[in-house]
């Protein structure tokens, strides 16, 4: 199977690319996720793929951050949900999103996206709420896993389920601090934003 492809970004367009990997040109299907984050066409490109085989074609599918394929390979799971669909929900949601809008059983958030109905969303919440950490939900909707104020929202959830905060109350209450913030750097200063939030 292949695990990502690097070469020169020959062509894009929002759903699909051409990668030139030494010559031979891969045809890789993306969500709008990952064109957001793809570089000039002509330049060096990394995809992380999922490499779908069917009876009658072998796709393949890439994603910018392992975390989007590892989410799209989630989707694939759930009953009823095809690599297009999968597709779609990555395209109107972030990873992040996706995440909160599971964790908060949000099936009005997923279903409002192009192409998924209300069925479809009930089933991604029901199979996939038990597979989704409410907090690293709530980190990655602050942005990439690598960014720094991700451990800062994690230790300030943990501070506050060790105060004896139900995690979904202390989870609505650093929801609460972030907001408005655009940098988050400091446990102690997020922890009194949220308590004085309750």
């Amino acid at each position: 199977m292949i695990a990502f492809l690097t070469g020169k970004l020959a062509e894009k367009t929002p759903s699909v690319v051409l990668l030139d990997v030494n010559g031979v040109g891969y045809e890789v299907f993306i969500s709008l996720t990952t064109y957001d984050r793809l570089p000039a066409t002509g330049s060096e490109c990394r995809l992380f793929i999922h490499h779908h085989i069917r009876e009658d074609a072998q796709l393949l599918f890439g994603f910018a951050q392992k975390e989007e394929r590892s989410m799209f390979e989630s989707l694939l799971n759930v009953n009823g949900v095809g690599p297009k669909s999968a597709l779609s929900v990555l395209s109107g949601l972030t990873v992040g999103e996706l995440s909160m809008a599971i964790a908060d059983n949000n099936v009005k958030r997923i279903s409002a996206v192009h192409g998924i109905g209300k069925k479809t969303a009930e089933r991604i919440v029901i199979e996939l709420r038990d597979k989704i950490n409410p907090i690293e939900a709530l980190a990655a909707q602050s942005g990439p896993t690598d960014n720094p104020q991700n451990a800062v929202i994690r230790d300030t959830l943990l501070a506050l389920e060790s105060l004896g905060f139900p995690q979904d109350q202390a989870r609505k209450m650093v929801q609460s601090a972030c907001a408005g913030l655009t940098d988050i750097t400091d446990s102690q200063t997020l922890l009194r934003r949220a308590l004085n939030t309750k």
